[in-house]
């Protein structure tokens, strides 16, 4: 399963994400659920920091990515509630692929 963590501070606005696992939807390099997840959040990932250069940390290690602005943002919280969207209808249409959790930060 493909754990998506998503991180707001008090005003609500999204700071960033963890996202980790394996949707275990079929083998890999066949799972359409992972390949649906990854492109979403590879997509959030190069707006946030190629197109709208917003200050953001980026981490990719084996099977997880990281995304963290340094500091709140407008664009930036817009674009994370895209992909926290995306995410839900992913979760929606395979539910055992996917597990979202938000945390106050």
């Amino acid at each position: 399963m493909v754990k998506a963590d998503f991180f707001k501070n008090s005003e609500n606005k999204l700071l960033g994400f963890c996202i980790s696992g394996h949707s275990d939807y079929a083998a890999m390099g066949d799972d359409v659920a992972c390949a649906s997840i990854s492109s979403a959040v590879m997509l959030t990932a190069n707006a946030m920091t190629d197109i709208f250069k917003l200050d953001a940390k980026v981490g990719v290690q084996e099977n997880e990515i990281m995304l963290k602005l340094n500091g709140a943002d407008d664009i930036g919280d817009k674009l994370l509630l895209s992909l926290l969207t995306q995410l839900y209808e992913i979760q929606h249409q395979y539910p055992s692929s996917v597990e979202i959790t938000i945390y106050d930060r």
